[in-house]
């Protein structure tokens, strides 16, 4: 009688990093450079230095780029700052694009 020997299989499991996405805040001519910075420092936790510099960046330019999240906060985040925004009669523009 042929004995089996023991068999150990090996297993790969593959973990899967969140896609990353970037928070875009576009520049626009009606909200207010203290409300952005305001949003900047609550919604997306910068610092005021990094806030106006930030806001400075989206006045200049045509966006600047708030933070890089996965996908879920990232969309959170960019809906909180819309809904702020609207809520103060602003048409401020942030949306969570895929990096």
């Amino acid at each position: 009688m042929a004995e089996k020997g023991n068999v150990k299989e090996q297993t790969r499991s593959r973990v899967r990093i969140p896609g990353q996405y970037q928070v875009l805040i576009y520049n626009d001519d009606f909200t207010p450079m203290d409300f952005v910075v305001e949003v900047l420092m609550q919604v997306f936790d910068k610092d005021e230095p990094t806030a106006v510099a930030l806001m400075m960046s989206v006045h200049k330019g045509n966006y600047a780029v708030a933070g890089v999240y996965p996908r879920d906060l990232a969309q959170t985040k960019a809906a909180e700052a819309v809904r702020w925004a609207r809520e103060e009669g602003y048409p401020l523009k942030v949306e969570a694009v895929r990096q």
